[in-house]
């Protein structure tokens, strides 16, 4: 197995230092800007034949498209940013080709799987927050993310994603309404905050609100006919039954059945060693990834364009 890993940013450094941790050797290729193309080293990178794309999602398309021939693709979610090159990549050969979204392999979804064990019956409704103050850092203004160009819908497309690739996996999205998408910061181009209004197939509803531009905060809260799933910074709960009475008859708090200490940063490290695990896995014994996995992150994809 030879391991190329495109793009040296953040995030790239934490896929690198887990890389580091399984004691798997890579290449590294650093794009050289403002083109994302470096002759130089490209011919070291083609000898790979697994590789890591960690760059901005409007380069993502390009990567696959020279290099998906015969080798594991590993990248960063979305898959794109545009419906002509969404379109494009539904034809290319996906056997091979994984998207992170690794918020599937988060403690919320992990529980979220289990909730028929539960018995709290179907999803009436959702709420999800997702906040922090990259925007605030003075860094920022020179950030991709803030840059209309290389990020056309901005937190929406980096933050939310994730969110609503949660939403779909587990519930199968219906309809997602245009987004209300905001620059409460000023700084860049792009937007540093998002709303977004969902419709399931069972009728229930989702909104998911992603910003910037505010304290670190999560807060998902999943309303059930017979409870609630709900998580709040580093606390997990799992609450129910609806029909829970005091002596009187009047209706009360549902009970809390189950709770989990989640620690936000650490849950964020765990799901994405799990997502590369989920992906190394495949790699080290030559099979390749079941179609329905490709097909639920293009539709994710689809959702935000």
């Amino acid at each position: 197995m030879r391991v190329g890993l495109i793009g040296n940013g953040g995030h790239s450094k934490r896929i690198q230092k887990i890389l580091k941790k399984k004691n798997i050797n890579f290449f590294l290729y650093k794009p050289a800007r403002p083109v994302y193309y470096d002759k130089k080293n490209y011919a070291k990178l083609k000898e790979c034949n697994v590789i890591f794309i960690i760059t901005p999602n409007g380069t993502h398309y390009n990567y696959i498209k020279k290099l998906h021939s015969h080798r594991y693709i590993f990248c960063e979610k979305p898959p794109v940013n545009s419906h002509n090159e969404l379109n494009k990549l539904k034809k290319i050969n996906s056997k091979k080709i994984y998207f992170n979204y690794n918020a599937r392999f988060s403690k919320i979804s992990e529980i979220l799987k289990k909730r028929n064990q539960y018995k709290l019956g179907n999803l009436m409704h959702a709420s999800l927050v997702s906040s922090h103050g990259l925007a605030q850092k003075k860094e920022y203004k020179k950030n991709w993310r803030s840059n209309i160009k290389k990020c056309p819908k901005g937190v929406y497309e980096v933050t939310s994603t994730h969110l609503i690739d949660l939403i779909n996996f587990h519930f199968n999205i219906d309809k997602i309404k245009k987004p209300i998408l905001l620059n409460h910061s000023d700084i860049g181009n792009s937007y540093d905050s998002s709303l977004s209004e969902i419709l399931l197939h069972n009728k229930s509803t989702v909104n998911i609100f992603a910003t910037y531009n505010s304290p670190y905060s999560i807060r998902y809260f999943f309303l059930f006919e017979n409870g609630i799933i709900e998580q709040i910074d580093n606390i997990l709960m799992i609450k129910g039954p609806a029909m829970n009475l005091d002596k009187k008859g009047f209706f009360k708090k549902p009970n809390v059945i189950k709770s989990f200490n989640v620690s936000e940063n650490n849950d964020y490290i765990v799901s994405l060693e799990k997502s590369i695990n989920f992906f190394l896995n495949i790699v080290m014994n030559k099979k390749v990834f079941n179609r329905s996995i490709f097909d639920c992150s293009i539709k994710s994809n689809s959702l935000i364009l």
